[in-house]
């Protein structure tokens, strides 16, 4: 009954503008969602800023979802809302985003079904294009309708608007206590510190200048109960264990030494530590649709690996990833297999830019470090015998041993970055922080550990008695298991206390202005 209505309305379209026919008497909302977009701007211009084909499209599902009747006339519905909306400060959004009309009418209920999409679909996905800001790459192409995820929300909910915000929140635990800290924190007055200066490497037990400040920003952020009684101005152990708590609670190598890193990340203004908070719920809003239950997730700016099981973290490890001019890349995959006792071929940005100028130097680099010399086809090759002024099209190869750099397991899923988890003899770089070191691929510290999580037993003993021939092995796990490679900056415990992590990369900027800006998500 209803598509033949529209269609009747459809026809009456044809013989009478709609212009026309919204000025001599009401317009319902099946005339106007059966119209283009631009025809519907013309007779609701308030809202043409964000009438899109694909909005349209939406609003026509969720309106025939109630029949096509007005929504927001409906006794408690409106004032349901209308308290809603606010709330959304909690989450790190602006409730102005989403003011409601005051007029009324069929333009004025579609208006305000816009804003109670958006606000669910803000709260669901994120306000900002992720893509824009720290793109992920899947591995599995096949998307999942958003549209129709939406409406499920959308449609119920106006029954119960406080539960269908409820419900379109990220269910993740990291979202909700940190949701929880950002509430309370938002009404409260910024702290104020003051700044440390720069100056020489200041070690525990030595005399500066900067003592008392530093103290002072100890204080600040109560990693003191009091100041204490500074002799000479020089840095106490009471000091000392003060600044090695912030250190730790900023993954920060936590030896009370106050280096260019430790003071970066004291000097960083409450303003900014408070803005990182609400940037921090907008990653896990969009973080919470690609992580799964049991699940190998990695956070790169602190460089750590947690493995899931059925949601619950039931083991860490520290990590190391790429430097800031080789970054390791987010995605989400899922790991297949193991490679034991593994060759490695040097990635043609690593040959050109690190060891070609090394070799040029000395040609017994390539003995000293086993590596071998390839051409095209994988066959060996004499070092004298190549130009390696120009050595054309070849490979570097280091043999499976003690010295290569991914050590005795790699950890491999698929993608088209040539990155992956490994074992690394540079085991001395784990206590440092941040731990940005590699070329791109994560180094974990306790490789076999991880190994234990994703094989059964029958599958670790099969890889113990490969590992034991020294020989390179392929070994393809039973059971993949899905990865997740994520990045975020600030995070708070069941118990409200906030960690950060540095912004290895320099995101956190352009993410803070894009959410606090006043137009349209980019």
């Amino acid at each position: 009954m209803i598509k033949k209505h529209a269609c009747y309305l459809s026809l009456a379209l044809l013989v009478a503008p709609l212009v026309a026919l919204a000025d001599e008497v009401p317009v319902d909302a099946v005339t106007l969602l059966q119209v283009a977009p631009a025809e519907l701007s013309k007779v609701c211009p308030q809202l043409a800023p964000r009438l899109t084909a694909s909005t349209q499209q939406l609003l026509q599902g969720f309106y025939q979802g109630q029949s096509y009747q007005p929504v927001w006339s409906v006794n408690g519905r409106l004032s349901a809302l209308q308290a809603a909306l606010p709330q959304l400060a909690d989450d790190g959004l602006d409730p102005a985003h989403y003011a409601l009309p005051k007029n009324e009418g069929m333009c004025a209920d579609i208006d305000i079904s816009l804003h109670y999409l958006q606000a669910l679909h803000d709260l669901h996905y994120g306000r900002l294009n992720q893509s824009r800001f720290e793109p992920v790459w899947h591995s599995n192409d096949v998307m999942p309708d958003r549209q129709a995820a939406l409406l499920a929300l959308a449609v119920p909910g106006v029954q119960d608007v406080a539960g269908a915000f409820d419900q379109a929140r990220p269910a993740l635990e990291r979202y909700q206590n940190l949701r929880k800290v950002y509430a309370r924190l938002r009404q409260q007055p910024l702290p104020t510190w003051p700044v440390v200066g720069s100056g020489p490497l200041l070690k525990p037990g030595m005399q500066d200048a900067r003592v008392p400040v530093l103290a002072q920003r100890m204080l600040s952020e109560g990693y003191l109960s009091a100041l204490p009684k500074v002799s000479n101005n020089t840095y106490s152990p009471e000091l000392a264990a003060a600044v090695k708590s912030f250190q730790l609670d900023h993954s920060l190598q936590a030896d009370g030494v106050i280096g260019p890193g430790t003071l970066k990340e004291m000097n960083v203004s409450p303003q900014m530590r408070r803005d990182q908070l609400r940037i921090n719920l907008e990653r896990f809003r969009w973080m919470a649709h690609d992580f799964e239950p049991t699940s190998l997730l990695v956070n790169v700016p602190a460089a750590l690996l947690m493995v899931y099981q059925n949601g619950v973290p039931v083991w860490q490890t520290r990590t190391q990833v790429g430097r800031a001019d080789r970054q390791t890349p987010l995605l989400k995959s899922r790991v297949t297999r193991l490679t034991l006792n593994p060759t490695w071929t040097i990635p043609p940005t690593i040959f050109k830019q690190d060891k070609l100028p090394q070799i040029r130097r000395d040609q017994s680099y390539l003995a000293r470090h086993d590596l071998q010399v390839l051409d095209s086809n994988g066959q060996v090759l004499a070092a004298q015998d190549v130009n390696w002024d120009r050595p054309g099209n070849i490979l570097l190869r280091q043999g499976a041993g003690p010295r290569n750099p991914l050590g005795k397991i790699v950890v491999r899923f698929p993608n088209p970055f040539s990155v992956y988890l490994h074992d690394t003899p540079s085991q001395a770089l784990f206590s440092k922080g941040p731990r940005a070191f590699s070329s791109g691929c994560v180094r974990v510290e306790s490789a076999f550990e991880l190994r234990d999580w994703l094989v059964n037993p029958a599958e670790k003993a099969r890889t113990e008695e490969l590992l034991s021939t020294g020989r390179t092995h392929e070994f393809r796990l039973a059971q993949p298991v899905p990865i997740l490679m994520t990045y975020w900056t600030a995070q708070a415990d069941k118990d409200g206390k906030v960690s950060f992590a540095p912004d290895i990369y320099d995101h956190d900027p352009a993410l803070i202005a894009a959410l606090v800006s006043k137009s349209p998500a980019p």
